[in-house]
C-alpha cells in the first residue's frame, strides 16, 4: 500500500512534468506546423515538392503522432489530479499504462522523424552535389537538360523543412525523456 505522502509526490510529479511536457511539445508543434504549412504552399515551395516529398511525408506523420502525444500528456495531467483527489483513484497499472502509451507514441514519432530526416538530408545532399561549381552555382536550369541532371539550388524553404523535422524530433525526445522519468517514478 502506498502511503498518502508518496501518493501526493507522485501526483505532483505527474502534474508538473506532464504540464511541462505538454507546453514544450505544444510550442515545438506550433513552430513545426507553421513551417510545414509554409513548405506545403505550392507557390512558395515548387522545388520542395519535387525533391523533399518523402521527407516531408514522414515529418508530417511524426507531427500527427506529436498531436497524439499532446493528448496523452493531457490525460496524464488528469490522472495526476485524480491521484490527489478524495474520490476514486486510478490504479498504478492504469497510470503506468497511460505513461507507457505516451512513451510508445514518442518512440514512434522519433522513428518517423528520423526516417524523415534521413530522406530530407539525402534529398538535399543529392541536390547540393548536382550544383555547378562556382560562387553562385551557375545559372538555374543548366546541366544535361531534358531528362538529365539539372542544377537546382537549395532554397530557404527546403532548409525550413529540415527545421520543422528538427522541431518534431526535439518534441518527441522531450516526451521520451519525461515519460521514462515518470515511469521510473511510478514504479
Amino acid at each position: 500500500m502506498v502511503d498518502r505522502l508518496d501518493l501526493q509526490r507522485i501526483s505532483l510529479a505527474l502534474r508538473r512534468l506532464s504540464w511541462g511536457q505538454f507546453w514544450t511539445q505544444l510550442v515545438l508543434a506550433v513552430v513545426a506546423f507553421v513551417v510545414l504549412l509554409l513548405t506545403s504552399n505550392r507557390g512558395l515551395a515548387a522545388t520542395a515538392e519535387r525533391s523533399l516529398g518523402p521527407g516531408l511525408a514522414f515529418t508530417t506523420l511524426a507531427f500527427l503522432v506529436l498531436l497524439f502525444s499532446l493528448w496523452q500528456c493531457w490525460l496524464v495531467v488528469r490522472c495526476g489530479r485524480a491521484l490527489d483527489s478524495p474520490g476514486p483513484r486510478p490504479s498504478r497499472a492504469e497510470t503506468s499504462r497511460l505513461v507507457r502509451r505516451g512513451l510508445l507514441a514518442s518512440l514512434l514519432g522519433l522513428t518517423l522523424g528520423v526516417v524523415g530526416y534521413q530522406a530530407l538530408a539525402g534529398s538535399l545532399f543529392v541536390q547540393a552535389s548536382l550544383q555547378a561549381p562556382g560562387f553562385f552555382g551557375g545559372p538555374v536550369g543548366t546541366g544535361l537538360g531534358a531528362g538529365g541532371l539539372v542544377n537546382y539550388p537549395i532554397t530557404s524553404i527546403e532548409m525550413l523543412s529540415v527545421l520543422s523535422n528538427t522541431q518534431v524530433l526535439t518534441a518527441h525526445l522531450v516526451g521520451l525523456i519525461i515519460g521514462l522519468w515518470l515511469l521510473r517514478r511510478i514504479h
